[in-house]
């Protein structure tokens, strides 16, 4: 009863330790738009953002209306997304560039869990179950699976900020990310093409999904629209052309071509005049309700079913937004926390699934927007929100006569930027080819199953290699001396060379750092076929290599000084297999002296019983050279000491 009132006086003690500058530290690192707001710069920043922010809505409400779609839910749902997200992110994000929302392969995961559960039926007559919205139940049950993911995976990255997961993102490498986000937009660029076709297709997913989808169009060529074909080539051509001189001529004309609203209004204004809904079965929109409809839960009865998919929206949603938040800390020269990242996209994901949000995350394709249109802040994300929820009360009624096909051109184009991802194969050729093979392999498995299984097969894959590669990496390295020591005769300096041990001392490697001690010990080779070879064992060579060897052949003890300062950590392996080693050369006629080794080494290395009786330990090679020339008498006379 005394330890429990001592802990709670104690605890009692140190919250009202707790100042002012405490809390205000803890709300700046929390509520990171508590920091830069009050510094906001309106003369200089706010007309950049404001025009950031009307292009980044026309990208927010088509993407919106099309990853709904995508997502198996009705477009108006897509909207929502475009609203909630990307203001709670505003609030709490660190990413001052990063565009957060609805994205493709989050859709596409949340997709897969909506259609197990909820699969499509003729079902499909209102009842007004969001009051005067007139949305079926059919469709209220597939958004209640999507907004359970949603809430689940925004749980997951929650736990994970807390838990202080962030810096896991070290075992995602350039390679891995850029190989599975290349695959997910391979995959989104396939689930838009029964809209560019103008087909009705069943929804296939699974295993090697997306080449069933190919055999399907082609088994099916006959059900082609061509009118929608047609719209969808012009459609892409326009977009890829002016795109490309916005680009060009981007300095000159000081401004951005809206061509995708330009774009979504034409088309849509020549369908409803045209009547091509009916007259050429161009698919369209259709009814979207206007207003935002009142908080609900998410269908929780179901998180137990959706746990996979949740898992996987979590982490690939995550690692696009940290790579995006990344490349605009770098790019703008400000820093960001993993942690924090994760809190900021846990508490988007988490209340907009309140208010029928599918999952979101950083997307890729609206943050490069905001670079090329001269973002500052999350100001212009900010701007977004408040025009795409004026789209939602006044203007979605505008959006019925959009045709599907023109919506899916506008999302493949605005892909262009990951699937030019493919250009960073040269990169990875000439600079390590383990990388390609890295990005190939994710890339081939992404596109055979899904994103979340190319993403962990990718981080498996890449640390398997990077095992791989340890274990045959470069354990060894003689070294070279001065001059003045290398002018020296031969006889002066032959009986004792100085190996450094540049790798840590693992299991991983100690098998290698054996061979690799045992080669040095045997006779040496020319100087010829050392630079033939030098590469095999990965020493080299040095001005004493003519030595005649450190074997006991010659009649006299040799001497093998090991600098251990290149020794970063070691496990018990690693210093059992040392210690080993040196016994199995001081039988060969082989001393072992340590140069450089840490007290816990030291300590390890006796526990092993190396060096117990013998003074074999060294702080400096000019005090382990004294010893060599003590205990070799004359022939060691003439010996200069190198300076090191």
């Amino acid at each position: 009863m005394e330890c429990r009132k001592s802990y709670f006086s104690m605890l009692f003690k140190q919250i009202s330790s707790i100042g002012c500058s405490e809390i205000k530290a803890w709300c700046l690192g929390r509520i990171p738009i508590l920091e830069w707001a009050p510094k906001y710069n309106l003369r200089k920043n706010l007309i950049p953002d404001c025009i950031s922010g009307t292009m980044l809505t026309v990208h927010q409400v088509a993407h919106g209306l099309a990853f709904a779609v995508m997502s198996s839910v009705h477009p108006m749902f897509g909207l929502y997304g475009s609203v909630f997200p990307p203001l709670i992110y505003a609030i709490f994000g660190m990413g001052r560039h990063v565009s957060t929302g609805t994205f493709a392969i989050t859709s596409l995961i949340s997709a897969s869990a909506v259609e197990r559960l909820v699969p499509w039926n003729n079902g499909t007559a209102t009842n007004g179950s969001l009051g005067d919205m007139a949305i079926s139940d059919f469709e209220m049950q597939r958004i209640g699976v999507a907004a359970a993911v949603t809430f689940l995976g925004g749980v997951i990255q929650m736990s994970m900020s807390l838990l202080q997961l962030g810096c896991a993102t070290f075992l995602l490498s350039e390679p891995v990310v850029s190989a599975m986000t290349t695959g997910a937009a391979t995959h989104v660029v396939t689930s838009q093409v029964k809209f560019l076709l103008g087909m009705k297709m069943p929804y296939i997913s699974g295993p090697l999904g997306m080449f069933y989808i190919y055999m399907y169009v082609f088994k099916n060529v006959n059900m082609i629209q061509v009118s929608a074909l047609l719209l969808s080539l012009l459609s892409l051509t326009v977009l890829i052309l002016t795109k490309e001189l916005n680009e060009k001529y981007k300095k000159q004309i000081k401004f951005v071509i809206p061509i995708d609203l330009i774009l979504m209004s034409v088309t849509s204004l020549a369908c409803y005049f045209a009547n091509m809904e009916e007259d050429y079965s161009i698919e369209v929109i259709g009814f979207i309700p206007k207003g935002i409809p009142l908080p609900r839960a998410p269908t929780m009865d179901v998180l137990h079913q959706v746990v996979v998919e949740a898992f996987s929206i979590a982490l690939v949603g995550y690692t696009v937004s940290i790579y995006l938040a990344y490349n605009s800390a770098r790019r703008f020269k400000y820093s960001v926390s993993e942690n924090q990242e994760l809190f900021a996209h846990g508490l988007s994901n988490i209340i907009p699934s309140f208010v029928f949000c599918i999952p979101n995350a950083g997307a890729p394709a609206r943050t490069f927007l905001l670079y090329n249109n001269g973002s500052q802040t999350q100001v212009a994300c900010l701007v977004s929100c408040f025009l795409v929820l004026l789209v939602i009360c006044f203007l979605v009624p505008l959006l019925y006569w959009l045709p599907m096909c023109v919506l899916a051109s506008v999302i493949i184009v605005g892909l262009k930027g990951m699937l030019r991802q493919f250009q960073d194969l040269k990169k990875y050729w000439n600079v390590d080819k383990f990388d390609w093979v890295i990005w190939i392999c994710t890339y081939v498995v992404t596109i055979c199953f899904a994103a979340n299984i190319g993403l962990l097969f990718g981080v498996v894959f890449n640390i398997a290699v990077g095992v791989f590669r340890l274990t045959k990496a470069r354990t060894l390295q003689l070294v070279h001396l001065n001059e003045d020591f290398s002018s020296t005769s031969e006889d002066d300096h032959g009986d004792y060379k100085v190996v450094s041990i540049g790798s840590p001392l693992l299991f991983l490697t100690a098998k290698k750092f054996c061979s690799d001690i045992q080669k040095v010990n045997q006779k040496p080779r020319t100087a010829r076929e050392s630079n033939q070879h030098n590469g095999d064992i990965l020493l080299i060579p040095v001005s004493n290599e003519s030595c005649g060897g450190m074997s006991p052949d010659g009649g006299s003890r040799k001497t093998l000084i090991l600098n251990c300062k290149g020794i970063s950590f070691f496990d018990f392996t690693g210093v059992s297999s040392l210690s080993q080693i040196c016994s199995d050369l001081k039988k060969q006629g082989t001393d072992v002296m340590f140069l450089g080794c840490c007290e816990s080494l030291r300590k390890s290395l006796h526990y092993c019983n190396c060096g117990a009786d013998e003074q074999i330990f060294f702080n400096s090679l000019k005090s382990a050279l004294h010893v060599i020339k003590k205990d070799h008498g004359p022939n060691s006379e003439g010996l200069e000491l190198p300076v090191i």
